[in-house]
């Protein structure tokens, strides 16, 4: 991996991601899907698309259409699951690019069928039921007629029904006990009807690693297959890897007269003399205005100084003496024995991992290695 052209930079380990992948696989015993909306949670979508599939991945699942076509873009072939909307006028889009759409509201479900038949060929699309999340989906109570309904639809193909979690990483909690029981009723009901579709599929990461139950014919992974935890309640199995660093470099180094003010506001003052140093990283590449940020340099922890700029911000060099200009500065990562975790971010921003790694700017060269 060249980083000498890159002043900031997110290195992207692929090999802990299939690892994870194979992970997933090997517990739950089940065909995974890859979540990879949002960019691949910031670790980027068409090589981390890529790479799953690699590991074995059965399905890739996003959030938009364009998350989708990017996808067959870079030459990702599984199945597709879009669990987003799709706005009807990007139906013959899905339909050509072999994607499967989310149906969960019967007006919608209707205007899909008309707009397939006019493209002249069935859409395939996963039926989402609401059994507690109170996002998206169908009520649980009329999912099994509504379900009959699509089954008489000639241009619509209903592979899959689907329900989500909303305190599946909460372990202890019942409410996962709760809807995994509405589902299991349903699906037990369509069965008996003849109308259970190839793909039923509830967990996500955390109920495929805490609710075995809940696997039924696919598991959906987003969090665990970067590497990171679904919460501190629900931890990862030690055989997982954070698979995103978040590194910049020293950029100016000076000494700093006692009484200095430094950066925006002047909120932090010089007490003595003291050496600092600008890096080149700020609130635009996802790096918060939080104060109390901790950085790694030369395997120390080191604080930033003031208010964190759009593109830059200053750090301590006191218990560094050695450092110079270009030396390089981890934000999330190892350096020697010292680490920062994208986890240790979310607790000192209020926060969790997810937000933390999906806020990670476009900005910002992916660098990926195996």
């Amino acid at each position: 991996m060249h980083t000498e052209a890159h002043s900031s930079w997110l290195e992207i380990d692929l090999g802990a991601i299939r690892n994870n992948v194979q992970e997933m696989q090997r517990i739950t015993r089940r065909p995974i899907m890859a979540v990879v909306k949002a960019n691949a949670y910031g670790h980027g979508i068409e090589a981390v698309g890529k790479a799953v599939v690699e590991a074995g991945a059965a399905w890739c699942g996003v959030a938009r259409i364009e998350e989708a076509l990017a996808l067959r873009h870079s030459g990702v072939t599984c199945p597709i699951l879009d669990m987003g909307y799709t706005p009807p006028q990007r139906i013959p889009d899905a339909i050509a690019a072999d994607i499967s759409l989310t149906v969960d509201d019967p007006e919608v479900a209707v205007q899909y069928a008309q707009t397939a038949r006019a493209a002249g060929k069935p859409l395939k699309c996963h039926l989402k039921v609401d059994t507690g999340m109170s996002r998206l989906g169908v009520s649980v109570q009329h999912a099994a007629e509504f379900i009959q309904w699509l089954h008489e639809q000639p241009d619509l193909v209903l592979e899959g029904v689907f329900t989500h979690f909303a305190r599946a990483d909460e372990p202890q909690a019942v409410t996962t006990e709760g809807q995994l029981s509405k589902f299991q009723r349903l699906v037990e009901e369509i069965e008996a009807a003849g109308l259970r579709p190839e793909w039923v599929h509830a967990a996500n990461s955390a109920a495929g690693l805490y609710f075995p139950e809940a696997r039924f014919d696919l598991v959906r992974s987003g969090i665990a297959i970067y590497g990171l935890q679904p919460s501190d309640q629900a931890p990862l199995p030690d055989t997982f890897r954070p698979a995103l660093s978040m590194k910049t470099r020293i950029t100016h180094i000076r000494t700093l007269p006692a009484g200095q003010g430094i950066s925006y506001g002047h909120r932090y003052q010089t007490r003595k003399p003291e050496r600092v140093g600008s890096i080149a990283i700020g609130y635009a590449d996802g790096f918060r205005r939080w104060d109390g940020n901790q950085v790694l340099l030369h395997g120390k922890s080191v604080p930033v100084l003031g208010t964190i700029c759009m593109d830059q911000c200053v750090i301590s060099l006191e218990d560094v003496p050695q450092a110079k200009a270009g030396d390089e500065v981890v934000l999330i990562g190892h350096q020697g024995a010292a680490h920062i975790s994208a986890e240790m971010l979310a607790q000192a921003w209020g926060t969790i991992n997810y937000e933390v790694v999906c806020g990670m700017a476009s900005r910002l060269p992916r660098l990926y290695n195996d």
